[in-house]
């Protein structure tokens, strides 16, 4: 009998052995996921709060260094509608245009359309430097361009929301 017991006991050990390896190495597999669902959960987080912070710091350049000096007519903005041949009436066109967009960077539902319709904007800037202003300023408006097209690419689950919004109301 304990020639037939001592097989079992080295059978129930290897058995428990192996056992327990399955058991470690299933936990280090989870504590590997959830250490990786916490790393992705916070990189996410600091990418949304980065994508928020560059929205406010765009919101607040077209609204105030860029919007407000069409829309107070400071003489460097007459000046350069004037040599365009736009007048005020363009000038305050594309001011209140700004403005529109730095406010709507700001509205969650509007973030990616904001950024797409002011990124049109800088395309016209740029045209607009390059034909009249012999492209003095030119790469202002490319620059712009840039987080205006990842704020663009990032909210874009929000167009899908927008139009349900606009449908509903049509």
């Amino acid at each position: 009998m304990s020639e037939t017991t001592a097989p079992a006991t080295s059978l129930t050990s290897a058995t428990s052995d192996s056992t327990t390896e399955v058991a470690s190495t299933t936990e280090v597999a989870f504590t590997t996921e959830v250490a990786s669902a916490r790393s992705l959960s916070a990189r996410g987080r600091r990418a949304r709060i980065g994508l928020r912070v560059l929205q406010v710091v765009l919101a607040l350049f077209y609204g105030f260094a860029s919007a407000l000096p069409k829309l107070i007519a400071h003489p460097s903005a007459v000046e350069s509608f004037d040599r365009m041949g736009w007048g005020s009436a363009g000038m305050y066109t594309i001011g209140l245009l700004e403005l529109a967009g730095a406010v709507a960077l700001l509205i969650p539902v509007l973030e990616s359309v904001a950024a797409m319709a002011l990124g049109a904007l800088m395309v016209g800037a740029f045209i607009v430097q390059v034909a009249v202003f012999d492209g003095q300023y030119a790469a202002t408006p490319l620059i712009l361009i840039v987080p205006l097209a990842l704020i663009a690419w990032a909210r874009r689950g929000h167009n899908a929301e927008l139009l349900r919004l606009v449908r509903r109301r049509a």
